[in-house]
């Protein structure tokens, strides 16, 4: 299944990993981690914010992909089941 992930990453320890310059192994460790089909970075609500779609083969990937998540960033974590256009239209020709 495609799943969005969006993750708000804390600050101060954001701050304290780009200081001591382990903020883009970090990155690139935990965003590889995910095999991402896309992966987009910005600033939501004041905070930094990362957007991951990948898929998910198994619900018990999230423990995984996303304890890195915590424990690196203190990020806060959803995740949200997505269609791209092609799964869009599948689903709609399947409706009556």
């Amino acid at each position: 299944m495609r799943v969005l992930l969006q993750a708000h990453l804390d600050t101060e320890k954001t701050n304290e990993l780009i200081r001591s310059g382990k903020m883009p192994q970090a990155m690139q460790e935990i965003v590889g981690a995910f095999k991402p089909e896309a992966s987009y970075f910005t600033a939501t609500g004041g905070v930094r914010t990362m957007f991951v779609v990948f898929d998910m083969q198994d619900s018990a990937q999230m423990p995984p992909l996303t304890e890195p998540l915590f424990e690196k960033f203190g990020a806060e974590v959803d995740y949200t089941p997505v269609m791209n256009a092609d799964d869009l239209q599948k689903g709609l020709s399947q409706l009556k």
